[in-house]
């Protein structure tokens, strides 16, 4: 079990065996998850852009800028639509 003591501004230090573990660093942000019977902490490890390249599959030809920035257009237009019905 890993401890840690909160300070009189509320500030946490998150020991360096879990800073080792997670590949965490400065500037890296954590997510703190409050349940029933306590919380958990979530390393939210960022990534750059180029360390995502061939994560996702390509089953499709790429259409075209154009193509791809009116179809990004139109999903997000229907995302705002939905929800402003919502409400």
């Amino acid at each position: 079990m890993v401890r840690a003591r909160l300070t009189s501004k509320g500030q946490l230090t998150l020991p360096i065996e879990l800073r080792r573990r997670y590949g965490l660093a400065a500037g890296d942000e954590v997510e703190f998850i409050a349940e029933e019977k306590g919380a958990y902490l979530l390393p939210l490890k960022r990534r750059k852009l180029s360390e995502m390249y061939g994560a996702l599959p390509v089953n499709k030809p790429w259409p075209g800028m154009e193509r791809a920035r009116r179809i990004a257009g139109q999903k997000r237009g229907q995302e705002l639509l939905r929800r402003a019905t919502q409400k």
